[in-house]
């Protein structure tokens, strides 16, 4: 559970560094693709004594990796391009529900012998999570300026179906290689480190676009967003994988207690520190996602 606590936790750092950009004018897409760096060297200095970073393209998880640090950033920009025309709502909870995606392969595909077995308590608090994931993350649908009076073409619908699928896709892609290709812990950051190299590319190539084009212009204080945001990016994912490798890839009992987890902390940190109101249906759905987190784990406490 530890590893689990971390990563919730580093993500909610995340979250943060996301929150304080627009305050001290640090370009977002900036920081995003200059993190990916600061990610490789974070784990770059996590290497096991002993091992070496090298990519083998012989190997299969090889393009697998470098597939997934690409998908990182596709999934960024639609993510983006879907707030733009489909409200923050829409994509916030296509993002968060994508998580039934990798628990219904990880109970149904992935699934053996190993596995943690689910209990009738266990489905319930799995059905409550999904239902504590969208009314925690559901706000009031409220006219603005990048969406209000807009027609909402076909394209702009499929945006956040998109967000759903990718970040779905993602998550269950790394629970796949978790569990066929990480034998052991002190593996983890080698494959890491490749997903990491896909993503430094891919964000080089939109950079390089973007600085053709003239759309932005380099900004020094992106570098430092990318130092506060790129080491617990790393340290978050690094520790999820620790999480399901511990868990014996069981996605069903990990993702959901992170989404939440991530949730909770996110909404007390916010409210203490930013002030955030919660609506009525963001209360309930923190109080079924303590509920929801009791019968995920309660074998862990018996």
């Amino acid at each position: 559970m530890l590893f689990l606590l971390l990563s919730v936790l580093l993500s909610v750092l995340l979250l943060l560094n996301f929150r304080l950009f627009p305050r001290y004018n640090v370009d977002t897409f900036q920081a995003i693709v200059f993190n990916y760096p600061v990610c490789f060297l974070t784990g770059w200095l996590l290497l096991p004594a002993g091992q070496v970073f090298t990519i083998d393209f012989s190997q299969t998880w090889t393009w697998m990796a470098l597939g997934l640090g690409v998908g990182f950033i596709v999934t960024f920009l639609l993510s983006g391009a879907s707030t733009q025309r489909m409200g923050i709502t829409v994509t916030s909870l296509a993002n968060n529900l994508s998580l039934v995606i990798p628990v219904c392969f990880s109970l149904f595909i992935f699934s053996d012998g190993n596995s943690m077995r689910f209990d009738a308590l266990n489905y319930v608090g799995l059905a409550l999570a999904i239902v504590a994931v969208a009314l925690s993350t559901y706000r009031p649908a409220t006219p603005d300026a990048a969406t209000a009076g807009q027609p909402k073409s076909l394209g702009a619908v499929l945006l956040p179906i998109a967000v759903f699928l990718c970040y779905g896709g993602t998550n269950t892609t790394i629970n796949y290689m978790n569990i066929h290709y990480i034998p052991s812990a002190d593996k983890t950051v080698q494959v890491t480190l490749t997903m990491v190299i896909g993503a430094i590319a891919a964000g080089a190539v939109m950079l390089l676009v973007r600085l053709v084009r003239g759309e932005i212009r380099l900004q020094a204080k992106s570098l430092l967003g990318a130092v506060t945001l790129g080491v617990p990016n790393f340290l978050s994912f690094y520790t999820l994988l620790l999480a399901l490798s511990a868990f014996r890839g069981n996605g069903a009992f990990v993702y959901p207690l992170y989404n939440i987890g991530v949730i909770l902390v996110a909404a007390a940190v916010a409210g203490i520190f930013f002030h955030e109101k919660l609506n009525t249906a963001n209360r309930i759905g923190l109080g079924l996602a303590v509920l929801a987190i009791g019968l995920l784990s309660w074998q862990q406490f018996v």
